[in-house]
């Protein structure tokens, strides 16, 4: 099983990021016989239009990545522009995709209806998206449900190139990762850094104190008891507190006669605790760059030595190459 998925680097991961896909995407370079993951820059310019700004997003994505648990023994991490055979890829597919399949695409519409700039970069998305999961002949991809569609999009356009030129590109299917980790923002919303209610992963402490303390709650007096099922607090708490923790603060909701200031200091206790080593693994490797780079370097020859070969394969396929 050969597994892929990138990352955008628009920000500091945050909680979501995390506990909705990052875990399980290190849990998977163990189960796979071969993991590529890369740092997304080439997605982001859609959003991101500052150079030095998406430079140290990018860097910063890695950095994270590693301090998170992906192993660079088991997995295979890089940056999309190190591997230009994608882009090149991206235009032999590009050549086959209906205007009709992208423009029914939700990612799309969704950012137009949110008011987006409609650029060819946006509206071609998939297609890079699709050169991204082809160009490395991936068996699987992780996504959440809500992305689904994406991984459609990817077998429609390499069904339609398999149709013409012959077989040529692996069919991939999608993962659906496990979204029953509920992870609320500050304001009882998705965590979202497009509704700016996020708790960063790699915050500090002093900082992450605050913004707990100021998540939003309601006014029920402090002696009614609480259902604890479906409060933003107990729902974040039980993400980063252990077992034994989590049950004796659900008993103390049923029970009531407690303010949320407790449980907000517990909380940011759990998650001091349960960051602290990620925290400290993320500051040795930021103190040490060129390590970083040597990874991504090391990384970026082997994604561009597996994508060259695929890319090969397509050029031959379609007439391109070896007339």
């Amino acid at each position: 099983m050969r597994v892929l998925s990138g990352i955008q680097p628009t920000g500091p991961f945050h909680w979501g990021n995390y506990f909705g896909a990052i875990r399980q995407y290190i849990e998977l370079q163990d189960a796979a016989d071969e993991a590529y993951y890369f740092i997304a820059n080439l997605h982001a310019l859609t959003t991101v239009r500052d150079k030095e700004l998406l430079r140290q997003y990018t860097f910063d994505g890695a950095i994270d990545l590693l301090a998170l648990g992906l192993n660079p023994e088991k997995a295979v991490l890089f940056v999309q522009s190190d591997v230009p055979e994608v882009s090149e890829l991206c235009w032999l597919l590009m050549t086959g995709t209906p205007m009709g399949l992208l423009e029914r695409c939700v990612s799309y519409k969704d950012k137009l209806a949110k008011g987006l700039k409609a650029d060819a970069g946006l509206f071609t998305y998939p297609v890079l998206q699709a050169a991204d999961i082809l160009a490395y002949d991936a068996d699987v991809v992780p996504v959440g449900e809500d992305q689904l569609q994406h991984i459609e999009v990817c077998r429609d356009i390499a069904g339609s190139f398999n149709h013409h030129f012959g077989e040529t590109f692996v069919m991939p299917k999608g993962k659906v990762l496990d979204q029953s980790a509920k992870v609320p923002g500050t304001d009882g919303e998705k965590m979202s850094k497009s509704y700016n209610n996020t708790l960063a992963v790699f915050e500090t402490e002093k900082k992450q104190r605050k913004q707990i303390m100021r998540i939003q709650t309601d006014s029920r007096p402090m002696e009614e008891p609480k259902d604890p099922d479906g409060d933003v607090l107990m729902d974040l708490f039980k993400l980063v507190a252990p077992d034994d923790e989590v049950a004796a603060m659900r008993e103390i909701y049923r029970k009531g006669g407690f303010g949320y200031g407790e449980v907000k200091k517990a909380l940011a206790n759990a998650a001091q605790r349960y960051w602290a080593e990620v925290r400290e693994r993320r500051e040795e490797l930021a103190a040490t760059p060129d390590e970083v780079y040597q990874i991504l370097a090391a990384g970026a020859e082997k994604a561009r030595a597996k994508a060259r070969t695929v890319l090969e394969r397509a050029q031959d396929a379609c007439g391109v190459a070896g007339w």
